[in-house]
């Protein structure tokens, strides 16, 4: 059997793996309901006001698309590889033909399929219940491709490293509550300290690609969507690389 042809059925053994799970799918997809009912309406945006969530609606879709593209591999992929360790299925995937990145690929992609829906129906919430103005443009989609892929590697990390899935979960939230806020996404870089190196997340270059194609582009060569796409291209290669290394080895 080929690579592809590897990868296409982990995908397909992967893909059932996730939809039997019921709850899972729920929260999944109920997640960025709440999400935007919170802070899209409950909360809502005060442009003359002042602290958080004074700018327009728009602004804050990096925000939105961040904690999807965040939270979700970073807990699937590290608890994927938990349960697998646990279960002695490194053990058996020793014996098959699949490798380890081939196996990280086949759970990327499905990662990928998942919070390409999610994303969707958060952007549709959005404007449905914010009124907000959103530009469309065909680099959202690798732009959610890629920091999937990013995360999926950090997931993976995660889960080689962490000694149970509840550590798993813990570590997951430690390290994207952090990233999530100090990423520029929900807060302005103007609230932030100006020492802050914001600069070293990699969510920050998701936020400014996205937000430079769908609200508002900034001067600057780091805020340049494409620069920031390739930086982020550049990242997720080296998260993967190192996540797939990371997996844990029994053969």
């Amino acid at each position: 059997m080929t690579a592809t042809g590897r990868i296409g059925a982990e995908f397909v053994a992967a893909w059932h793996s996730f939809v039997r799970r019921r709850t899972a799918v729920f929260f999944t997809f109920f997640f960025p309901v709440i999400l935007i009912v919170i802070f899209g309406v409950l909360v809502g945006t005060r442009p003359t006001g002042g602290g958080l969530f004074t700018e327009p609606p728009a602004y804050y879709v990096p925000g939105y698309l961040a904690v999807v593209v965040l939270f979700t591999p970073l807990s699937r992929v590290g608890s994927e590889v938990a349960r697998h360790r646990d279960g002695n299925r490194f053990e058996k995937l020793a014996t098959t033909p699949l490798s380890r990145p081939e196996w990280l690929l086949a759970q990327t992609l499905v990662n990928v399929v998942v919070i390409g829906l999610t994303a969707l129906l958060l952007l549709g919430l959005t404007v449905a219940l914010t009124g907000a103005s959103i530009r469309l443009s065909v680099l959202l989609v690798p732009y959610v491709a890629v920091g999937v892929a990013l995360f999926c590697g950090l997931g993976a990390l995660v889960g080689s490293l962490a000694d149970t899935q509840d550590g798993v979960i813990a570590a997951s939230n430690g390290v994207a509550l952090p990233l999530l806020f100090l990423s520029e996404t929900f807060v302005p870089p103007s609230l932030l300290p100006p020492w802050l190196p914001t600069w070293l997340s990699p969510l920050t270059y998701f936020s400014r690609g996205v937000r430079a194609v769908t609200y508002r582009p900034r001067p600057g060569l780091l805020f340049d969507p494409l620069v920031a796409l390739g930086l982020l291209v550049v990242l997720a290669a080296l998260f993967f690389a190192v996540g797939a290394r990371a997996l844990p080895r029994t053969d």
